[in-house]
C-alpha cells in the first residue's frame, strides 16, 4: 500500500531517506578508520542509523544532517569504548616529552602504508579530531557539535594530534634493519 504524495510529505519520517541516507558511506569510512575493523564499523553505522531513525522527529530540517549523524556515530563509538577500554591517561614521561623543543624532520618519500600506520598509533582522542578536521574537512564548530567538546579542546587536540603524527612520521619511511 503506497502513501499519497501529500501524506508521505506530511509523515515525519518521510525526509529520513533523502536527508540521512546519502551520508552512509562517509559515516562508514570514518567508523572504519576510527575502529580499524570493518565489522565493528558496520555495526556502529547500523546502530547510529537506528538511533537517528528513532530520533529523526527531533531533527530540524534545513540544518546540517551530516554533522548530526556524525555526532550520533561518535556517541555510539564512545559508548562502545567506555564499555571495553579504559581512557588514555598520559604518564609523567609523556607529559615531559610534550615539552621537548626538537622535532625530527618528516621524510619526503612516505608511502600510504606509512601514513596509515602512523595515524593508527595516535591516541584515539586526537585521531578522532584529526579524522574529522583533516580527512572529512569538518569545521571546528562542526567538530565541536559532533563530539560534544569545547572548541578550545577541538583546537588543542588537533594541534597535539598533528604533533604526534609528525613524530610518528619522522620515524616512518626509514629503512628497516634486515630480518635475521
Amino acid at each position: 500500500m503506497e502513501m499519497a504524495p501529500q501524506a508521505a510529505a506530511a509523515h515525519p519520517m518521510a525526509g529520513f531517506e533523502t536527508e540521512a541516507l546519502p551520508h552512509m558511506d562517509d559515516l562508514y569510512r570514518a567508523a572504519a578508520a576510527i575502529l580499524r575493523s570493518q565489522a565493528e564499523a558496520q555495526d556502529a553505522v547500523q546502530e547510529a542509523y537506528l538511533q537517528a531513525w528513532k530520533s529523526f522527529d527531533r531533527f530540524t530540517p534545513g540544518t546540517n544532517c551530516r554533522a548530526w549523524l556524525f555526532r550520533i556515530l561518535f556517541h555510539v563509538i564512545s559508548h562502545e569504548r567506555r564499555k571495553w577500554f579504559s581512557r588514555f591517561v598520559p604518564t609523567e614521561r609523556e607529559d615531559l616529552e610534550q615539552t621537548a623543543i626538537y622535532s625530527p624532520p618528516v621524510p619526503e618519500h612516505l608511502t600510504d602504508e606509512d601514513m596509515v600506520a602512523a595515524f593508527r598509533k595516535i591516541p584515539r582522542q586526537y585521531a578522532d579530531v584529526m579524522m574529522l578536521a583533516d580527512v572529512k574537512e569538518f569545521s571546528y564548530k562542526e567538530i565541536q557539535e559532533t563530539l560534544g567538546i569545547p572548541i578550545g579542546t577541538v583546537m588543542s587536540r588537533l594541534s597535539r594530534g598533528r604533533q604526534l603524527l609528525r613524530k610518528e612520521l619522522a620515524g616512518a619511511g626509514e629503512p628497516h634493519p634486515p630480518k635475521r
